[in-house]
């Protein structure tokens, strides 16, 4: 297989490469596309680069280039789609949409454009979404692969558009796609402006810890490595035309979330004299359209795949925090932008 992977410098792509190129099974090539956008740091992956050189390539290139990505198809000779590649922070979405419909949206049609001009050589268009597409929740219920959608924010908007595409591929042209919608994700090599990393790093730096409205909105959070291994699951073996549903089982209100990772970073006593970091939570204004409550119900990707999350909130968090306290030269980079001036003399 040669598989495309889209956004492979992003955080959840960073992650599923270095899962896939961990699995001693897996035999395949990895072409990994990213335009390098603020988020893209093909540093997440050098020594990836260095170790596997004979299963990996990297290319900087927009998507929304459809010559330059026809190109790729045809060089690499690529059998499989794995599309990452998105606009995704919903504030940003709220303040400037353009870019969120430019690369969810037209970004995506160019992908399965030339996906469809070569039907017979592609075996699998995986799409990754989220399950910001169907709205939010009451205190009840949760979200199933048929939950109508009701998109609240311009980025969950272009996520839902990019679906409606990709379905629309499998049922006019017979393209083999699958989707996965996924809950909250956190990990290693997270971007500082998400809401885990953020709120570690100003822990750490004794900073404010900035919370929504009154901190009661409730996420499903998935390590990203469960996410990983649920993606690579369904490329193998879920059903084409079908849209499988990715949660951790593991809803948590804001607040709490915050707290949880106050208490892990009380107990490394990073901040010894100074007091619990609970100290440090303040309540802002709550965003515009800030649903309040998402819920994934997993059970058609355990019952059909057998596929269900293996890490605990708790023990997933202890490990993210650890990361970021031990990746401080990462943080750095990424927080002053330095990465960026290394993007520039790498990929002149």
């Amino acid at each position: 297989m040669n598989i495309l992977v889209t956004g492979g410098c992003g955080f959840i792509g960073t992650n599923f490469i270095r899962f896939l190129l961990n699995d001693k099974d897996f035999a395949g090539h990895i072409i990994n596309v990213d335009s390098l956008t603020y988020a893209g740091n093909p540093e997440n992956l050098v020594d990836i680069t260095d170790n596997f050189g004979e299963k990996y390539t990297f290319i900087q290139a927009d998507i929304c280039d459809q010559e330059h990505m026809a190109q790729i198809f045809d060089d690499h000779e690529i059998d499989t789609v794995c599309h990452f590649a998105a606009e995704s922070h919903v504030d940003r979405s709220i303040v400037a949409p353009d870019d969120f419909i430019q690369t969810n949206i037209v970004g995506t049609f160019n992908l399965l454009e030339i996906s469809r001009n070569r039907k017979n050589q592609l075996s699998r268009f995986h799409h990754i979404s989220t399950d910001e597409v169907y709205g939010s929740l009451g205190k009840d219920g949760f979200f199933y692969e048929n939950t109508p959608y009701q998109p609240s924010s311009p980025y969950s908007a272009s996520k839902a558009s990019s679906d409606h595409l990709v379905r629309a591929y499998h049922t006019t042209y017979n393209l083999p796609v699958t989707i996965s919608n996924c809950s909250n994700n956190y990990g290693p090599y997270q971007f500082p402006e998400k809401l885990i990393p953020l709120m570690i790093l100003n822990a750490i730096a004794g900073k404010s810890l900035p919370v929504y409205g009154d901190g009661k909105n409730i996420r499903d959070w998935l390590y990203v490595k469960d996410h990983c291994s649920a993606v690579w699951e369904i490329i193998q073996h879920g059903k084409e035309g079908e849209t499988y549903n990715i949660g951790g089982d593991c809803e948590l209100e804001n607040i709490r979330l915050v707290e949880m990772i106050c208490d892990i970073i009380d107990e490394t006593q990073v901040r010894r004299a100074t007091g619990s970091c609970k100290d440090l939570i303040t309540f802002v204004k709550d965003r515009p359209g800030h649903d309040r409550r998402y819920a994934i119900d997993a059970s058609k990707l355990k019952n059909e795949l057998g596929w269900s999350a293996k890490t605990t909130v708790e023990t997933g968090i202890q490990t993210t925090v650890r990361w970021y306290l031990e990746n401080k030269n990462w943080v750095n980079r990424v927080k002053s932008g330095a990465y960026r001036e290394w993007i520039k003399q790498q990929y002149k």
